[in-house]
Order: structure tokens, then sequence, then C-alpha cells
């Protein structure tokens, strides 16, 4: 997809204008090298490099407290209160280790969308969810009443009833709240979107309902995806390419069929086992 290209799809007819940020499927829209995530000497991502082009689904997979988390709130600049980053995020041509929290937060949303595990942390419980998925929209320069019915084309988009506009968190299901989550994080368009585990709550058959709303959005919009899980069978989902995580390293990677077919390492080989 080139600079000016434009998808149509059930989310409208988008525009991918990436500029500096890559203008080929080959070319880097995120570039990560020598990523560290530390909290004093104690190294929780050490050294993780790998690049994101423009459009491609990529997975990052490996157990609990293997840092694929980390990694994804360090490319967002959301590392929990004592964790330090080092290395380097280059998202397009701008360095987002060291960025300020002003230049993080006019890209976070806008630029940058992520879905988060637990959608109940993430919402609001005193805010209607229609006002929430408006905000997104606000914060960034949209009118409050395009906004407002913005928000409500977003939550039909992704299978939710008009009325659900007007519900709070607590009045939903989690799979409901993941799809609010979804619409708010795809509100602006945004070049990047980060999953971490957003279907590890919810139960087999809404969890292939929000995977397949995910796979639909990213491929409609032409939205590089970044998405993290713990299951090699979510991954064989939705993405195309696969980045495993041991102990805070990259211990493997390639096409999600060579992966899941021949892995080479033998951690790989157990996750594959153990989706079988």
């Amino acid at each position: 997809m080139t600079q000016g290209d434009y998808s149509q799809g059930p989310y409208g007819r988008v525009e991918r204008n990436y500029g500096a940020l890559g203008s080929t499927f080959g070319e880097a829209l995120v570039s990560v090298e020598g990523l560290t995530v530390a909290q004093g000497e104690r190294r929780f991502v050490d050294d993780v490099s790998f690049t994101l082009a423009p459009g491609e689904r990529v997975g990052l997979i490996g157990a609990s407290g293997s840092g694929k988390s980390l990694t994804a709130s360090a490319i967002m600049g959301l590392l929990p209160e004592g964790l330090t980053a080092s290395g380097s995020v280059r998202f397009g041509d701008r360095e987002l280790v060291g960025a300020s929290e002003r230049t993080l937060s006019r890209l976070r949303g806008k630029e940058l969308g992520m879905v988060f595990q637990e959608p109940m942390t993430a919402l609001n419980p005193a805010m209607r969810v229609g006002r929430q998925v408006a905000e997104a929209l606000t914060v960034h320069g949209t009118s409050r009443r395009e906004a407002t019915d913005r928000a409500r084309e977003l939550l039909d988009r992704v299978g939710l009833p008009e009325r659900t506009a007007r519900a709070y968190p607590h009045e939903l299901s989690g799979g409901q709240r993941q799809r609010v989550l979804l619409a708010a994080a795809l509100a602006n368009d945004p070049a990047l979107l980060l999953c971490d585990e957003p279907t590890t709550a919810l139960d087999v058959t809404v969890q292939a309902q929000v995977l397949e709303l995910i796979a639909e959005a990213v491929r409609e919009r032409g939205t590089t995806l970044l998405f993290i899980t713990h299951d090699l069978a979510v991954v064989a989902s939705v993405c195309e390419r696969v980045l495993v995580c041991r102990d805070g390293r990259i211990i493997e990677e390639g096409p999600v069929r060579a992966v899941l077919s021949e892995p080479e390492h033998e951690y790989t080989r157990r996750l594959v086992e153990a989706a079988l």
C-alpha cells in the first residue's frame, strides 16, 4: 500500500497516508532495537529487537512473565512506575523511548491504539461507554457532536446495538466490554494496534468472535497489528508472523505456518504441543 492509498470495507473508506512511517509493506513502521526494560539491575525485557511493517500482523507469544506485555507497554510509553526503558523504539521517524509524555499523549489513541486484557481496568466505571468511545475522538480534536455520532457508528461496527452507548461498563458482558475497547482503540484509525491478551478471559465462542473482529478491522483498515498472547492457536488465526518470547528475550521468529510446523527452539516446540 503506497502513500495516499485507500482501503474499503465494512469500517468505511480509510486513507492510509504513511508519509515518514513507510510506504511499502517491506519498510518498517515500527523498529525496536535493543529494547530493555529494567528495575535497577533486574531486567524484565532484555535486548529485544524486531520490526513491524505497515499492514503486517505479528504475534508476540510467551508464557506469563516472559516480558511480552512489558514490551507492548514500553512501545506505548505506559510502563509501570519504577520500571525504565532503554534502547530504541522508532515509530516512523519518531523515537519513543525517552519521549516526553506530551509527545506520547499525542500519539496514543491517534497513531497508536491499544486493547488491554481486562476491560474493566481500562474503562471508566462511572462513564457511559458511548461517551468513552467519543472521548477517544474529542481528545484528538474531533467535535463533540461528530464524535458522538462516530462513537455510535463504531459500536455498531463491532457488533453492539445502539443502546450500548448508554450503558455503563458493569452493565455489559466481558465480550461486550472488549468490543467497546476495540471500538475506542480504532476510533482514530491508528497506524499501529497493540492487543494485549484481549481474549484470555472470554469463553471460546466469544473469543472467536472478538478475534474475527480484530482480524477484519486491521485487514480492512491496513492497520499494523502486534497481538500479544500465550496461545499459538490464537496467533495462527490472526497473524502472519510470530515472535516467541522467553525470559525477556526473543528466542525464535518467523512466519506463523513455519513456526507451527517446524519450530526450532525446544521452548517453542512445547508451546506448539500444548496448542494441539
